[in-house]
């Protein structure tokens, strides 16, 4: 039990480290588009580099960032007859949950998109329109990563469900 306590600990680390370093990507995607703002309603310009890197920056944030959000529970559900379980129920839910629909969800995903994540890699894929981001492989990568971390919350929420079946109880710290 205690190596299945380290294992939840390091996960909920990890997703909480790269969730709090999300946060500062939020802060640059603000200034990003402030940016594009001005120079397009002032000065008349627009560039094409600006726009991708508004799109690709979000991107990053919402699958880099869906990992912590599980940890913090922030993601949106359903829970008419959730919220009236007990919390030994609640725990048999989310176990069936993670190991019926989380996991293999994110299995799939993570299946398609890391060949799709390797080809962009192989072939170094840039973008398409002239002025361009020319390392659209990178943001491809976040794909089937954003999806690992989610996966990996996903096993911790896990490993939490059975020990409060057992009877067993691991504090959340971050």
């Amino acid at each position: 039990m205690f190596f299945l306590q380290r294992l939840c600990r390091a996960i909920d680390r990890l997703n909480f480290w790269i969730g709090s370093g999300v946060g500062w990507v939020s802060f640059i995607i603000v200034l990003v588009v402030f940016t594009d703002v001005v120079m397009r309603y002032v000065f008349n310009r627009s560039y094409v580099f600006v726009r991708e890197l508004e799109w690709q920056l979000f991107s990053f944030i919402f699958l880099m960032g869906a990992g912590y959000t599980l940890l913090k529970d922030g993601h949106v559900r359903v829970d008419v007859f959730y919220q009236k379980l007990s919390a030994k129920g609640k725990a048999w839910v989310n176990l069936f949950g993670v190991l019926f629909l989380l996991l293999p969800g994110c299995f799939l995903v993570i299946s398609t998109s890391a060949k799709f994540a390797i080809t962009a890699w192989l072939t170094l894929e840039g973008s398409s329109d002239p002025g361009g981001i020319p390392y659209r492989f990178v943001i491809k990568s976040a794909i089937p990563l954003g999806f690992l971390l989610v996966a990996l919350q996903g096993i911790s929420i896990g490993i939490r469900s059975f020990l409060e079946i057992k009877g067993l109880t691991l504090e959340r710290k971050g």
